[in-house]
């Protein structure tokens, strides 16, 4: 087919195609919003065997889209036709928690998956593939299919903590009578999670023309430190709670914004959230984990930012997610090499 744009077409793969993250998902990687107004995109959505007949419905649906980047659409349910040649790899499928499941249950069907998909990319993928694990538990998930694909770096593999950072942003602005855009660098630290630590110690609040930190913007302490926590905390449970489903335009919404900065980077003198492999870091964080850091992003590498002051409040919650996080990879890789 005829290509009006000068760049070549990207391969994007989106995995739980047919699920509902997907769903709210797809329209906006195919019409430019991630990877660029004049990236041409060849979608590639994977699933499972039995929910092909949905995703060809989906395919349908994204050609009736009539979207001039959208240059081929490719529904699989064959990892090796999938993970092939990608440049981006977005993996939202995973194993849900069903009820009654325990949590290391859960893990091993996980760890079944990941495993599988990290050596997919290994072997089929470009060497500087991104990936991004949606697909909970989301950091350990990301852990496993990293450690799958040994010559794909470390640093190429991300996961999604972004809407856990735009929940907090968001919560903020909220409380200061200001619009989302005037809140910047809140943090998330540590798992995605009930356990992760939304941190507002080095966010700025532009309020009248000024920008003002957290705190001070905020004028109560109390709720900074107690119920903005747990509101954003426990956010996910409470959309479920009230939808009786999960996330899904948010989620969607939050991939979107974690792919775009890494594929264009961040404003000068912002960092955002994102789940990245700790070994190395500065803020005594075990190694060998997926960790939320806050991280600025130039030429698709991330780096996190250093030198934030770190007081015990946030220390002691830092510490709290990490030895969730500790816990969840020494099950998983227990599995792993079992």
């Amino acid at each position: 087919c005829e290509n009006i744009f000068s760049a070549e077409p990207i391969r994007v793969l989106v995995t739980g195609a047919a699920g509902q993250i997907a769903y709210s998902l797809l329209f906006g990687i195919a019409k430019g919003d991630v990877f660029g107004k004049d990236q041409p995109i060849c979608l590639v959505l994977l699933d499972i065997t039995p929910m092909l007949p949905v995703l060809d419905g989906v395919v349908m649906e994204l050609q009736d889209c009539a979207l001039p980047l959208l240059k081929e659409v490719i529904p699989t349910d064959k990892e090796e036709v999938a993970f092939k040649d990608l440049d981006a790899a977005i993996l939202v499928g995973s194993m849900p928690r069903r009820e009654g499941m325990e949590r290391k249950d859960l893990l091993k069907a996980n760890v079944a998956i990941f495993k599988s998909q990290g050596a997919a990319l290994e072997k089929y993928a470009k060497k500087t593939v991104k990936v991004l694990v949606v697909g909970n538990p989301a950091n350990t998930n990301c852990l496993i299919a990293a450690k799958s694909a040994p010559s794909i770096p470390k640093e190429n593999f991300s996961c999604l903590t972004r809407l856990d950072h735009n929940r907090a942003r968001s919560q903020v602005a909220m409380r200061c009578g200001v619009p989302a855009t005037s809140v910047k660098n809140v943090i998330i630290w540590g798992n995605h999670s009930s356990t992760q630590y939304p941190d507002v110690h080095h966010c700025k609040v532009n309020k009248e023309g000024k920008d003002l930190a957290c705190f001070d913007a905020v004028k109560d302490d109390d709720w900074l430190k107690g119920a903005f926590i747990s509101t954003v905390q426990q956010r996910g449970a409470a959309v479920i709670a009230a939808r009786k489903l999960s996330s899904a335009m948010s989620a969607a919404k939050a991939i979107c914004d974690h792919m775009r900065d890494i594929w264009s980077g961040t404003p000068e003198g912002e960092f955002v959230s994102m789940g990245v492999y700790s070994t190395s870091n500065s803020y005594s964080v075990p190694e060998d984990l997926i960790y939320s850091f806050p991280v600025q992003i130039k030429d698709k590498q991330w780096k996190i930012v250093e030198g934030l002051a770190i007081n015990d409040f946030s220390r002691c919650k830092m510490d709290a997610t990490a030895t969730e996080l500790v816990e969840e990879r020494d099950t998983a890789v227990a599995f792993l090499s079992a």
